[in-house]
Formats: C-alpha cells, sequence, structure tokens
C-alpha cells in the first residue's frame, strides 16, 4: 500500500520510515524528511489540506499530536481530537482503505494502576492528554473510516523525549542510583516492537475496527531499565538500594512532584490481543 506518515520528522515517525518494510511510505510533517516522498502538514492547530495530504493514499498512519503537560484542554482537544476529526472526513471523501491512529495508554489509564490493563477494561483517562486521546478515538470509531486504534505504553528508543529521554539522562549520570528499593513492575515498548506492531495491524482485515494496547510482553522495574541502558554503554549498572520510606518521601517532596507516580506504582499492560493478532515482540 501506499501509506502516509503525519508526524514522520518525529521519534516514533523516524522509526517507522526507517523500520516499515513492505509498502511505499509517504512522509507528512513540517520540515522536509529525507530517503522517502514528503508532503507538508501545516500546524494541527489551524487549517490542513487533508484532501491534499490524502492524494494517491491509501492508508494513513496518524503519529502528529501534541503530548506535552503546558497545552491547555483546549489545545490538547483542538490538536488531538479536532484534527483528527478533519483527517476521517478527507479520509472517507477518499475512500481510505484504513487509517491506523496511534494513540496513547494514557487513553486507557493513568500513571498506575494496581491491576493489569487490558482492552477490555473501560477507559478512564486521567489527564487532558489521555481525554484528548480518547476523544479522537470514539471520533474514528464513529467516522465510517475502516480504522485501528493502537495504544502504546511508553516507548523507548534512539531519539526518545520526553519521559524516555529523561530515563535515559539518569541512566548517563557518572554515579550509583537509589532505585533498587523499587519493586514496582512496569511495562514499556522498544521502538523495534512498536514498528513491528504497526506492520502487525497494517493493511490486515482482522484489525480493522479493533483498539489494542502495546506493550513488551515483560514488565520491568525502572531499576531494570536504568540498569538495561547502562549495559548498552559498556557500563555497570549502579542501583543501589535504600529504605523504601525514604525514597518515596525524597520523590514526592515539592520538586520532584508526581514522579512517585511514574516511577515508585506499578503499571502493567497485557499485549496477549496484539500478539493473538499474530505480533511477535522480540522481548
Amino acid at each position: 500500500m501506499r501509506v502516509l506518515i503525519t508526524g514522520a520528522g518525529g521519534f516514533l515517525g523516524s522509526h517507522l520510515l526507517r523500520g516499515l518494510h513492505g509498502h511505499t511510505l509517504i512522509a507528512a510533517s513540517r520540515r522536509p524528511v529525507g530517503g522517502t516522498e514528503w508532503r507538508q502538514l501545516g500546524d494541527l492547530g489551524g487549517s490542513i489540506d487533508w484532501d491534499g495530504l490524502l492524494h494517491d493514499v491509501d492508508a494513513v498512519v496518524h503519529l502528529a499530536n501534541i503530548a506535552h503537560r503546558s497545552a491547555s484542554d483546549e489545545e490538547f482537544d483542538r490538536v488531538n481530537r479536532q484534527s483528527t476529526a478533519d483527517l476521517c472526513a478527507a479520509a472517507k471523501r477518499a475512500g481510505l482503505r484504513q487509517l491506523v491512529f496511534v494513540s496513547s495508554i494514557a487513553a486507557q489509564v493513568g500513571h498506575s494502576s494496581q491491576t493489569v490493563v487490558t482492552e477490555a477494561d473501560a477507559p478512564v483517562p486521567a489527564s487532558a492528554y489521555g481525554r484528548s486521546k480518547l476523544a479522537a478515538e470514539r471520533v474514528i470509531a464513529e467516522s465510517g473510516v475502516p480504522f485501528t486504534i493502537l495504544r502504546p505504553v511508553l516507548v523507548l528508543g534512539e531519539g526518545a523525549k520526553a519521559n524516555a529521554a529523561s530515563l535515559e539522562k539518569l541512566a548517563r549520570l557518572p554515579m550509583p542510583l537509589p532505585l533498587g528499593s523499587i519493586a514496582a513492575e512496569r511495562s514499556f515498548l522498544s521502538a523495534a516492537n512498536f514498528v513491528s506492531g504497526v506492520a502487525t495491524v497494517l493493511g490486515n482485515p482482522r484489525a480493522l475496527g479493533e483498539t489494542y494496547v502495546m506493550a513488551d510482553p515483560l514488565p520491568m522495574t525502572v531499576g531494570e531499565v536504568i540498569a538495561g541502558m547502562r549495559a548498552g554503554m559498556g557500563r555497570r549498572a549502579g542501583i543501589v538500594t535504600l529504605p523504601r520510606g525514604s525514597l518515596e518521601m525524597l520523590m514526592k517532596l515539592p520538586g520532584a512532584r508526581g514522579i512517585w507516580e511514574r516511577i515508585g506504582k506499578p503499571l502493567v499492560i497485557d499485549p496477549a490481543k496484539l500478539m493473538g493478532l499474530g505480533w511477535s515482540p522480540t522481548r
């Protein structure tokens, strides 16, 4: 198929352009992307010529969105929901064969969960970002366009941003880190597994009309993630243990507000549904 990738200049888009094979890829981004056909994608907060972008396109992988926490509820809604609604209207006019919408686990659940999360759970987003993603999913489901929705957890890999980039910065610090007492397991997703997950659903008739959570099969503690990153750098793990109460107190100080929720509490995702479709993650 001829596949348009919106947000192709970003972290996930760049991995798809390099790793998604078997299709003709067209990059849609603000700035030119080398190595493939490119179409300019304007500011999603404004007016987008979706009809022009979808010319001679069979499928779309829609990545473009805003995720930063400083955005207002109105901005999240305008960019993540309304622009998706406009895309759907154009996709219906164009007779698009499939819209693969890369949503987020934030549309399903908050920063932590005491139970293993699956698609069967009622979505309970806990942030404006998550609510806007869930609203966009509902717009897509009601549009009449053939669709597949993916809800990935935090993706790790070269070029990662936001929370994933913060983990890499921690790994690069030249000192031991007191993460050994954090026993809570959390699900992560490698960039390679993200790409293979998109490849699994793209063009697959069994994936149409379906929603899938995406995560590597084996959850890890944050200490294990940092140790793995350091191993990749040829360094020792350098993970030490502090009394749990002391560490939790440090993480809950005003300057570290929210950190404990994201690394000290569990968030385990079960990707069995996507694996049942034929997805074979590498780890």
